[in-house]
C-alpha cells in the first residue's frame, strides 16, 4: 500500500511521528528494488468512508474528528483531540481515514485471494479506541483490517503487536470477541505509556484467554525479547490455529529510539518479522497482513526496519550485511542533516536462550514470561511450565 498522500498525516513539523519516516521507507525500499518482484503489486489506498470507520468507531467521535479537521482552531480533549500527543490539524479526518482505508484494501486483497501477504507500513495506529484518539493515533486501521476480515468470513485471527507500547486500543476493540487473539509484546506499563497491558488482562467475559500481554522490563535487549517472543507467541498461535495473522511492527523498541526504554536492534526486529512470516506459512497457508506503527528514529531506524518487513513479506529478505545505498544516505544527510548507518543491520550478536533450557526465577524477563504463560496458556490447553 502506498500513496504520497500518506504524508498528509502530519501533526506538525516537530511532532515525533513525522511523515518523513514513511517517505524514507518507500524511498529505501525502492532503491533496494523491493517493489520490483513479479509477485509484488502496489495498491493505492482510498479514504475510508464514514460507514467503514463506524464499524469500529463511534459516529459521534468521527463527527468530532471531521469538525476539527475542517476547523483546527477547535479541540475536544475529552475525545483525545487537541492534546499534546494528538494536536489537531487541517485535513486530519481525511489523512487518518486514508491510513485506515489502506489497511482495509490490504485485508480485501487477502479475502479476495489477490494476495497472500499485504503490507501497509503507514498503518498500525493501535492506540485509537472506539471513541478516543490516543498516542498519535486517530483511527485504528489495524483493527479495521481485522474487522474487515471477520466480516468477510474469516473465523479466527491472531493479532501480534511488537510495538514497544501496549496495543491497548486494538485490545479494547476486540476484548469480548473470542474470534480474535490479540498478543502484545511491549515494555511494561510501569515505565511506559499507556500504563496498561499487564499479564492479568486476558479478555472479557466469554472471551477469556483472547487477550495476551507480555510486559517486559525496561532495558530488555535482543536476547531477552527474542526469548520472550518464542516462549509465548508460537505456542499460542499454533494452538489457536488462525486463518490469518495480522501484525503491527512498531519499531520504537530500538535502542536508538528516545521514546522507549527497550534496547533492540534492527536485526532483532527483522528476525521477528521472519518468525511471524514463518508462523503464517505454518498455520494459515501464508496469509499475513502487516502494518507499521510507532518508530521515532525516523531516518536511521524506521526506514531500514520497515524495508526489511516489506522485503520479507515479498519473499525476498534483505541480508543484514547489505549496504544502505549511497544515494539514500546522501539524501538523508542533505535533507535532514542526519547520518544513516552504512549497513541494513546493526551488526548485533543475535542469539537467545530457548525456553526449553528452563525457567530462571531470578531473571526479570523470565518472570514476565511466566506470568503471561500462567495467565493465558491454560485457556488454550497449554501447560505453562512445559508447552
Amino acid at each position: 500500500m502506498w500513496d504520497e498522500k500518506y504524508l498528509q498525516y502530519k501533526f506538525s513539523d516537530y511532532h515525533p511521528m513525522h511523515p518523513c519516516r514513511l517517505e524514507l521507507t518507500h524511498r529505501l525500499s525502492e532503491q533496494l528494488e523491493v517493489f520490483t518482484g513479479t509477485n509484488v503489486t502496489m495498491a493505492v489506498p482510498e479514504v475510508a468512508t464514514e460507514d467503514q470507520l463506524a464499524k469500529l468507531h463511534a459516529r459521534d467521535y468521527i463527527a468530532k474528528v471531521q469538525q476539527v479537521s475542517a476547523d483546527p482552531t477547535q479541540s475536544f480533549t475529552d475525545w483525545g483531540l487537541g492534546t499534546e500527543d494528538d494536536p489537531v490539524f487541517g485535513g486530519m479526518h481525511e489523512a487518518s481515514a486514508r491510513l485506515f482505508g489502506g489497511s482495509l484494501i490490504a485485508a480485501e486483497a487477502i479475502l479476495e485471494e489477490r494476495a497472500v501477504r499485504a503490507v501497509n507500513f503507514a498503518g498500525g495506529m493501535h492506540h485509537a479506541s472506539r471513541s478516543k484518539a490516543s498516542g498519535f493515533c486517530i483511527y485504528n486501521d489495524v483493527a479495521g483490517a481485522i474487522q474487515r476480515l471477520l466480516d468477510g468470513g474469516v473465523s479466527k485471527i491472531v493479532y501480534i503487536d511488537i510495538d514497544a507500547h501496549h496495543g491497548d486500543g486494538t485490545q479494547s476493540l476486540f476484548w469480548d470477541d473470542d474470534r480474535v487473539l490479540t498478543i502484545s509484546i511491549h515494555e511494561s506499563g510501569l515505565s511506559l505509556f499507556p500504563g496498561t497491558g499487564f499479564a492479568n488482562e486476558v479478555g472479557g467475559p466469554g472471551a477469556e484467554g483472547s487477550a495476551v500481554n507480555l510486559a517486559l522490563p525496561a532495558m530488555t535487549g535482543d536476547a531477552g525479547w527474542m526469548r520472550a517472543f518464542h516462549a509465548v507467541v508460537p505456542p499460542l498461535v499454533k494452538a489457536f490455529a488462525p486463518e490469518v495473522i495480522v501484525s503491527q511492527h512498531g519499531c520504537d523498541g530500538h535502542r536508538d529510539d528516545d521514546m522507549t526504554n527497550l534496547k533492540l536492534s534492527v536485526d532483532a526486529q527483522r528476525q521477528a518479522a521472519l518468525d511471524i512470516a514463518q508462523l503464517a506459512d505454518e498455520v494459515c497457508e501464508g496469509r499475513w497482513l502487516a502494518t507499521g506503527g510507532g518508530g521515532y528514529n525516523v531516518t536511521g531506524v524506521v526506514p531500514r526496519t520497515w524495508t526489511h518487513l516489506t522485503a520479507i513479506a515479498a519473499g525476498r529478505p534483505i541480508p543484514l550485511r547489505t549496504y544502505v545505498p549511497e544515494t539514500f544516505r546522501r539524501h538523508v544527510l542533505e535533507t535532514y542533516g542526519r547520518a544513516v548507518p552504512y549497513l541494513m543491520g546493526d551488526d548485533a550478536q543475535l542469539w537467545w536462550r530457548s525456553w526449553e533450557v528452563g525457567y530462571d526465577p531470578a531473571d526479570p524477563v523470565d518472570r514476565s514470561i511466566m506470568a503471561t504463560r500462567k495467565e493465558v496458556f491454560p485457556f488454550h490447553g497449554l501447560d505453562p511450565w512445559f508447552d
